[in-house]
């Protein structure tokens, strides 16, 4: 039995870690590709992308674990099937249930370890890369001129220059506008210049040559309103510019940790806890705030009787008052109207606010539950799918695997969207894919145990054959 179960293990051991290792390149260009525009061309060190990229592949975890676990329990059970292992196991009087036994407890351990990931690193890499992706996304692009356009990355300046030289220090036909609020409009054309930055690449040094400067000036006063031209020839002059916008900045990390997904179970819980008084709170403070716009309820020794006669009684009050103050109460109770629906407006829309940031923090609670539980689902779905099929590789068993783990994906980002728009409990939505597709594996478990035929398309053919014979009699 030890040697069945040995064999069993190192044949899942190796196809686990090459799918898991697969599953997570393909994540990981996924990401590339979703944020390239954002790190081309910004001049980023090296060690920049490879954080971003280490922090992503963390979070991708959560999603290629399941993924690499289903591929590798199809992968497994259909080499031993291919190569009549199986037949071989089941000849010796273990089933295939106690075959699959070493390896449930292997992905249960898997799944533990997945529950503690989720629940401890992966806030902590998403809190890393949350904050990382943001410095990254805001960092302006490199200051870099072409040559025939304008570059306008400076706030308040254009620079334009005709030719440039091959190490781009030397530069011919420079043109400089100068648009920042607050001062003159000036103009700057040189023939020829020099560029370099300061050893702390925050200054952007323009050493010009052969020039002139045209500079408009408004009027010195209110009595003498007319504007000025001054024009100024130079040899050589110097033209400073700030590039520190362009040097790339960490925020503090703490602007991001309240973010439900840099939270672990604990603080989701508290936070969950925290919100669900706050809407009680609210509930609790709303008659309170309408309570003195009421008249009937804020009116002081209202007797027992008279609050009788005030419901018994079918006079309109309006035509009991004077027809004087008949216009005066409409206007002072429109007011109060407003005054109320104002109240409520702004306490409905307070509590609808807080109430979908509290499903939002439910459905990642009981997201780091549901992570190690559907890998356990996965692996009753595609060990039996891999004795069913037969067939190892990775031709149809990753045929079989993307169907499957579309079929979970979609069922569970499904369910997870209603949760979070109300129309589904939080914790029914994290959980209906698992509810759904435990049946369908110990349903293909069942049928494995008794080398079903359930993809055999000869069965099928035959029984085809067989209902239009009885058919035709």
């Amino acid at each position: 039995m030890k040697k069945v179960h040995l064999l069993v293990i190192n044949a899942f051991i190796r196809p686990f870690a090459v799918t898991f290792f697969i599953v997570m390149f393909v994540l990981l260009m996924l990401f590339l590709f979703k944020y390239i525009d954002d790190l081309i061309g910004k001049g980023f060190e090296w060690y920049v992308i490879i954080q971003l990229l280490w922090y992503a592949s963390a979070t991708n975890v959560a999603m290629a674990l399941p993924l690499a676990i289903l591929l590798s329990s199809i992968m497994t059970f259909g080499n031993l099937g291919e190569n009549y292992e199986l037949v071989a196991i089941k000849a010796a009087g273990i089933s295939l249930q106690k075959a699959m036994y070493p390896l449930f407890i292997f992905i249960s351990a898997i799944g533990i370890t997945a529950f503690l990931f989720a629940d401890y690193m992966l806030p902590i890499a998403n809190l890393k890369m949350g904050s990382l992706l943001y410095d990254v996304r805001n960092k302006k692009a490199s200051f870099l001129i072409d040559e025939g356009i304008f570059n306008t990355s400076i706030p308040g300046y254009a620079i334009r220059v005709d030719k440039k030289s091959a190490d781009g220090q030397h530069l011919q036909g420079v043109t400089i506008y100068n648009q920042a609020i607050g001062s003159s409009n000036s103009i700057i054309l040189a023939k020829e210049g020099e560029m370099y930055k300061t050893p702390d690449n925050n200054y952007l040094i323009l050493k010009l040559k052969d020039g002139v400067r045209y500079e408009e000036t408004s009027g010195e006063n209110y009595y003498n309103p007319r504007q000025r031209l001054i024009r100024t020839y130079f040899n050589s002059t110097e033209q400073n510019f700030d590039l520190s916008s362009f040097q790339f900045k960490r925020e503090n990390e703490n602007l991001f940790r309240s973010n439900y997904l840099m939270l672990n179970s604990k603080q989701l819980k508290k936070a969950i806890d925290s919100i669900h008084q706050q809407n009680d709170s609210i509930n609790g403070k709303n008659f309170d705030y309408n309570y003195p716009y009421y008249p009937y309820f804020s009116t002081p020794n209202l007797s027992k009787g008279a609050a009788s006669n005030l419901q018994k009684s079918s006079v309109n009050v309006l035509q009991s008052l004077p027809a004087e103050k008949r216009l005066t109460a409409i206007i002072h109770a429109q007011e109060q109207i407003k005054v109320i629906a104002a109240n409520v407006s702004n306490n409905a829309k307070n509590y609808v606010e807080r109430d979908k940031e509290q499903k939002n923090y439910v459905v990642e609670y009981y997201r780091k539950f549901t992570l190690p539980v559907s890998c356990l689902v996965l692996f009753l779905i595609g060990a039996p799918m891999g004795a069913i099929i037969r067939k190892g590789g990775l031709g149809l068993p990753l045929v079989v695997c993307i169907v499957f783990f579309l079929a979970f994906h979609i069922v569970a980002t499904i369910a997870e969207k209603w949760a979070k728009e109300g129309n589904l409990n939080p914790m029914l939505g994290m959980w209906t894919a698992i509810l759904v597709f435990t049946p369908i594996g110990l349903f293909l478990t069942y049928k494995a145990a008794r080398d079903s035929v359930l993809f055999d398309i000869e069965v099928y053919k035959k029984m085809f054959k067989r209902q239009s014979a009885t058919r035709k009699q």
